[in-house]
């Protein structure tokens, strides 16, 4: 869905009240009950009521009607909308641009500060083609409701923040993160073109070391990328060095199936190379090689570093379940 901020800067403080009580609501209820929405935002019934309509009709909730109770649910719309309140009253954001970037499950914009400044903002949606995906390989969701699609939105941009930040102190080559809320991600605009787009390149045969370089360095420091290939690789335009983005299935080194990520990050580098710039070299990483050869980054691995920010292995768990369905059923 396209994120429309028209409405924004105009929604009364009443309405945000709602809108976060639906939210809330949406923790324990898959339809959160009207007179449980009302209790919540501390607002009147039938003030409550007529304030459900507009947001309703502004696609920020859904109504729902089923043979227990009446009630609403939080759309993405409206999870958008507590999201860039959050980054507004942070005075994070200011404005929204146009949309750059539709990936398997995100969107992307560019967005401005008060002094005018471009940011890009990545907004997480798992369940737009998640859901297809599992259900088509297993009941994935059992008894989970759809508003778990959102909490996992959630996880998936907080690891991507806790990896994007330890990432960027440590001198990996990725946008400098700004502010994250929610499902939102707000980094850095970067003059830069997606490796898919070029064509051409002055020596693919430096692009492809510094690329295998990189794979080599992430795992020196415990990390593997996951997703290693032509749409999460930028290419800077005024001196063509690669900036590597998208980290929600990034994984540790010490991860059970941790050789398969890395060798699947290796292949789709080659691949890409020996499709688009025709070029193929013999001399590629091995993950038992690097793993064991005793190299360390900064004499400590990050996977660790991220796990003590807060963002743990059940977590990490969460997400795993649905990247893993979704990378071995989905084509771009």
């Amino acid at each position: 869905m396209k994120l429309d901020a028209t409405d924004l800067r105009y929604m009364t403080p009443e309405e945000f009240r709602v809108l976060t009580a639906v939210e809330m609501g949406s923790k324990n209820h898959e339809v959160v009950p009207s007179a449980l929405i009302s209790q919540i935002s501390g607002l009147r019934n039938g003030g409550v009521n007529k304030i459900l309509g507009g947001l309703a009709k502004r696609n920020l909730v859904a109504k729902v009607q089923n043979s227990k109770y009446d009630g609403y649910r939080l759309t993405y719309g409206g999870y958008d909308y507590l999201a860039m309140r959050a980054l507004s009253k942070r005075d994070s954001v200011y404005s929204v641009g146009n949309q750059i970037g539709v990936g398997k499950e995100s969107d992307v914009y560019v967005v401005a500060n008060s002094e005018g400044h471009e940011m890009v903002l990545k907004l997480h949606r798992l369940g737009r083609v998640s859901f297809r995906a599992i259900k088509e390989k297993r009941d994935y969701l059992g008894r989970r409701k759809s508003a778990s699609w959102m909490y996992m939105s959630r996880l998936a941009a907080q690891k991507e923040w806790a990896f994007l930040k330890v990432l960027h102190e440590h001198q990996f080559p990725v946008p400098r993160p700004i502010d994250q809320a929610r499902h939102c991600i707000l980094m850095e605009f970067l003059d830069a073109y997606p490796l898919r787009q070029i064509d051409q390149v002055p020596s693919p045969g430096k692009l492809y070391s510094q690329l295998m370089d990189l794979i080599v360095r992430f795992a020196h420091a415990g990390l593997i990328h996951g997703d290693f290939n032509e749409f999460n690789i930028l290419v800077r335009r005024d001196d063509g060095e690669p900036v590597v983005i998208d980290f929600p299935q990034m994984v540790s080194t010490a991860h059970e199936n941790a050789e398969w990520y890395f060798n699947r990050d290796v292949e789709c580098i080659r691949t890409f190379f020996r499709r688009r710039f025709k070029y193929e070299s013999a001399i590629y990483p091995r993950f038992r090689n690097v793993v064991g050869d005793g190299s360390k980054d900064d004499g400590f691995l990050l996977d660790v570093v991220v796990e003590a920010s807060g963002f743990g292995r059940r977590e990490m768990k969460v997400l795993e379940q649905v990247w893993v369905y979704v990378s071995t059923s989905t084509v771009r």
